[in-house]
């Protein structure tokens, strides 16, 4: 429940800035229609994301009949999730990756580099599928989605913020350029969009977080899920891959991520700390290792 109550605050936190900004920039009148604009894009990413992203990446259906036994596992882990079984891709892709997608567990998506195929062991692939299984049973497409409808709206209003500057918005009564009002937009217009992004990628963390707990659980095997990561993250820095950065978080390994204070701008938490957790909840669960 950590991650989850986690997620809901730093959703609450971005709302209130939201709404503070906002009220302060344009009023609710303003604010209203930032957050109809934002929405209005983000619930079409939102319904198309799974064709838009399988697209972007040709990944193709795997039937039944081209492999049985990965159908099988993947109807074992939605089964032990309680959800309806997603559909399986294929992305022809080298790098070992794998993402989920979906608009819920009734439409969920699970997709599989060659890659990933060709590296990992069963234990070490169920464990992969359980984690992104998790994402599904979490509902996370729709919570990032919530994340990037307020961050949008917010990026709404710090264009129209700057749009004000240029026509003369922070003028006083008598139409002379108020040099505190001035500068005080400048840092909203810089900050706020940090903030934002900053509070949007802990979202991202915490949510990649619960989805490695929810596939250890769901799994059964947190040391398997724990082994795959160590792979995926060596070979992930070893194989690059054309990955467009708006879709870099559905990966369960990003490329992009950075190491240290850069960790705070990454949509992943780092492998590092990912594995550790992974140990001990399997400590927890008494696996031993």
């Amino acid at each position: 429940m950590g991650y989850m109550i986690r997620s809901v605050l730093l959703l609450g936190l971005l709302t209130g800035i939201f709404l503070f900004v906002g009220n302060l920039i344009a009023g609710k009148v303003g604010m209203t229609i930032a957050l109809i604009l934002a929405g209005i894009m983000n619930f079409l990413a939102y319904w198309f994301s799974d064709k838009i992203v399988l697209a972007m990446y040709g990944a193709r259906e795997i039937s039944y009949e081209e492999a049985p036994w990965l159908h099988a596992m993947v109807e074992e882990l939605a089964r032990r999730a309680n959800i309806p079984k997603p559909k399986i891709y294929l992305v022809p892709m080298e790098q070992p990756n794998a993402f989920a997608t979906g608009r819920g567990p009734s439409k969920g998506i699970v997709a599989v580099t060659s890659g990933i195929l060709r590296l990992l062991d069963r234990d070490e692939l169920r464990g992969v599928l359980a984690h992104e299984i998790g994402h599904i049973k979490n509902r996370d497409v729709l919570v990032a989605t919530m994340a990037a409808t307020i961050a949008g709206a917010i990026s709404y209003l710090v264009n129209m913020l700057q749009f004000a500057l240029l026509f003369g918005h922070s003028r006083d009564e008598e139409g002379n350029q108020n040099p505190l009002s001035i500068l005080g937009s400048i840092l909203l217009i810089i900050i706020t969009p940090i903030i934002a992004a900053l509070i949007q990628m802990a979202i991202s963390r915490s949510r990649e977080y619960l989805a490695d707990e929810t596939g250890a659980k769901i799994s059964g095997d947190p040391l398997a899920l724990a082994r795959a990561l160590e792979k995926i993250h060596y070979y992930v820095y070893n194989i690059p891959a054309e990955v467009n950065q708006g879709t870099a978080h559905l990966f369960i390994e990003n490329p992009l991520k950075g190491e240290g204070i850069w960790e705070l701008f990454s949509t992943h938490p780092s492998t590092e700390k990912r594995i550790e957790r992974l140990k001990e909840l399997a400590r927890k669960m008494g696996k031993l290792y």
